[in-house]
């Protein structure tokens, strides 16, 4: 019989067959137990009833009709989502859920100097399912008072209970913080399905030679890489390009006034973005907030991470002007205000790029490219 030296034990090739046979047999396994978890993950996602007063669910600030954005008149109109309670206004715009998972974990990078990846615009989610464990017991969102009363409220579906003990063991409700941990690990898992991250907007595929810029978008997308900038925080090589390199800047955004008003923060309160977050102590990044996928960025409004700019023009128009004298923020008819952390704002590679209106209406024209298939109805 033929033999093969593995490292210094005598392997049979009935062996090996066996071996593969039987990798062949787990991969199967893990592939059902993937699909199992990401399916059971798709209904924790839409279930209201998993918020303090059953009115909240993953699904209504990250709409899956709607880019995976809150598509709530208040999140429209003040930049930030109500809660369970539908009077509690958070001060933070919800950023898009879609591509989200392609974030690396939170880390520092040593050579470079700076922190890279997370979630939440703070990074204080180290990964998706940490982030996953955010919302139930946000008091601005679904409001839950603990992590047993979320497995309380999963624990209350027969059907929930079956699949959870299928998939994690029959004993898995007998640990709270395990069963809340393979709550969060479900809805991450669904996170990360192709349903979140199709890759098939025109963009993708101008890139894979199935279509073709108009001479505007092609425009937009030479200046996109060069005069403007913008690929210095937005990369865009290869067709399934991120348009994020995953790190923090502080923009120099202004207050949203309307936003502070309403949910009675007011005015002297400062978000000082990056800094908040636990393991970071650098004074100088007050201000910074994750750098976001432009992944379907023309249909994802409104604006920044407060949700101060209602329309994309005004963001290109601020990128261009915000340290121009004399420059006018399109949407109030005033100038530009200084931002909320102003003295930690990045003047190297924004504030006055010089781009003409013709030249910024090209740029957006380009980030309309970058809309998925499915969301493209949403464009006006």
């Amino acid at each position: 019989m033929k033999t093969m030296m593995k490292q210094g034990v005598m392997l049979s090739c009935t062996a090996i067959e066996l071996c593969l046979s039987g990798c062949s047999d787990l991969t199967e396994e893990t592939n059902k137990t993937g699909m199992a978890k990401m399916a059971l993950g798709d209904q924790l996602y839409h279930d209201q009833n998993l918020s303090k007063n059953r009115t909240m669910a993953c699904a209504t600030c990250h709409e899956m009709g709607s880019a995976m954005i809150d598509p709530r008149e208040t999140s429209r109109t003040l930049g930030a989502s109500l809660g369970d309670d539908h009077v509690t206004i958070g001060d933070r715009n919800a950023p898009s859920a879609a591509y989200a998972s392609f974030a690396p974990k939170f880390y520092f990078d040593e050579e470079e100097g700076i922190f890279v990846g997370g979630q939440f615009l703070d990074g204080r989610a180290k990964d998706l399912k940490e982030q996953a464990k955010g919302p139930f017991l946000n008091p601005v969102e679904m409001m839950m008072p603990d992590e047993s009363s979320v497995v309380a409220r999963v624990m209350e579906n027969d059907a929930y209970v079956a699949e959870f003990k299928r998939i994690y063991g029959k004993d898995i409700f007998d640990d709270v913080q395990k069963a809340y941990d393979a709550i969060a690990e479900v809805i991450a898992k669904f996170e990360r399905s192709d349903t979140f991250a199709p890759f098939d907007s025109k963009f993708y595929k101008v890139m894979r030679g199935e279509a073709t810029f108009t001479e505007e978008e092609a425009k937009g997308f030479r200046l996109f890489k060069g005069k403007a900038q913008c690929t210095l925080c937005h990369p865009a090589d290869g067709s399934k390009a991120l348009f994020t390199d995953f790190t923090y800047d502080n923009l120099g955004v202004p207050v949203n006034h309307a936003l502070r008003q309403a949910n009675g923060k007011g005015d002297d309160f400062v978000d000082n973005g990056l800094y908040e977050n636990p393991s970071v102590d650098d004074p100088t990044l007050k201000g910074a907030f994750k750098v976001s996928s432009l992944r379907n960025v023309a249909v994802t409004g409104p604006y920044m991470h407060n949700g101060v700019f209602k329309n994309l023009k005004t963001v290109v128009h601020f990128y261009n002007t915000r340290d121009l004298p004399g420059a006018i923020n399109p949407e109030t008819g005033q100038p530009w205000e200084k931002g909320e952390v102003d003295e930690n704002k990045n003047t190297e590679e924004l504030g006055n790029l010089r781009l003409s209106d013709e030249e910024e209406d090209a740029i957006v024209a380009f980030l309309r490219t970058l809309t998925d298939e499915k969301f493209e109805h949403l464009m006006h």
